[in-house]
């Protein structure tokens, strides 16, 4: 893949850190007056850029985070949401092929290509303009077992032909989970395209009511044995589905096994994914947690 330079406008950032300054996708010569205007009433429509000392951040407004990265570790996961959407590999612990849907800055795929070096990743964006950052997130370049394809991700997932062992879904607009995957179409599609034994997992960023909406389809489409996992102080939810039902009686032994494992190669708090994860097991089952 050859890629074009992208220049980005540097302006005065309105956050109070210090060294903070926002990059846009902008050319030179811009109105930095007419772009403050536009931040600020919410009618910019482009990805931006925030530095701050270390950290770099992907926003598509001023108040809600996208992405984050440490300019000096740029393939450790930042957010919470991203080390718990990780939880896929107490249930696939090498999976040959993962689907992204929704590259952002990239945490998830960087991790992934590092991390799991004999697995093939192919990440989908809709947004031209969130891929025309990618080098700012340090995002690695199309080889033999990674690509970025522009393009909408509920007609890539309907066409695609070939199995995934790991769907990541974490499609996420400026109001929450994108509108284009609300559809049970897009589920079924996701189900068909995992292979046996294969894991379907997304971030439900949106207010309640419409978590409550898509873990409707979750459960219509891939039956009522789906795992939960919440992600706090921000209130997202990763839930875990599968080509196949849990039959029997899932093993927590086992599976705690493994997260002390998991823990040894990736450094991510395996064993306390999986505790929270039986929980929010066992309270939907009294019907106090979601669905």
């Amino acid at each position: 893949m050859t890629r074009r330079e992208t220049r980005l406008l540097a302006i005065a950032s309105p956050f109070p850190e210090a060294h903070s300054v926002l990059r846009l996708l902008e050319p030179p010569g811009s109105c930095h007056k007419t772009l403050w205007e536009r931040l600020s009433d919410g009618t910019y429509d482009k990805p931006f850029i925030v530095d701050s000392g270390p950290r770099r951040f992907l926003h598509f407004d001023l108040e809600t985070v996208q992405s984050a990265m440490r300019l000096d570790d740029p393939d450790r996961l930042s957010l919470r949401y991203t080390r718990k959407m990780m939880a896929f590999l107490l249930f696939n612990r090498a999976p040959e092929r993962i689907l992204l849907l929704g590259l952002g800055g990239g945490s998830l795929a960087k991790f992934c290509y590092q991390r799991l070096p004999f697995t093939a990743l192919t990440a989908v964006e809709v947004n031209p303009d969130v891929i025309a950052l990618r080098e700012e997130f340090r995002i690695p370049c199309d080889d033999a077992r990674f690509r970025v394809i522009c393009a909408n991700a509920v007609t890539y997932v309907a066409r695609l032909n070939r199995s995934k062992d790991v769907i990541l879904a974490d499609a996420c607009d400026r109001a929450g989970i994108a509108p284009e995957i609300n559809e049970i179409e897009f589920y079924q599609h996701a189900h068909r395209c995992l292979s046996p034994g294969g894991v379907f997992v997304i971030n439900m960023c949106s207010d309640i009511d419409r978590c409550l909406a898509h873990l409707a389809k979750v459960r219509a489409v891939f039956g009522g044995e789906f795992m939960t996992l919440q992600v706090r102080p921000n209130g997202n939810l990763i839930v875990f589905a599968f080509k196949e039902l849990l039959r029997p009686a899932i093993d927590w032994e086992r599976l705690e096994a493994t997260a002390v494992d998991l823990k040894r190669r990736f450094g991510l708090d395996f064993p306390k994914y999986v505790r929270r994860i039986a929980l929010d097991w066992k309270l939907r089952r009294w019907g106090r947690a979601f669905m």
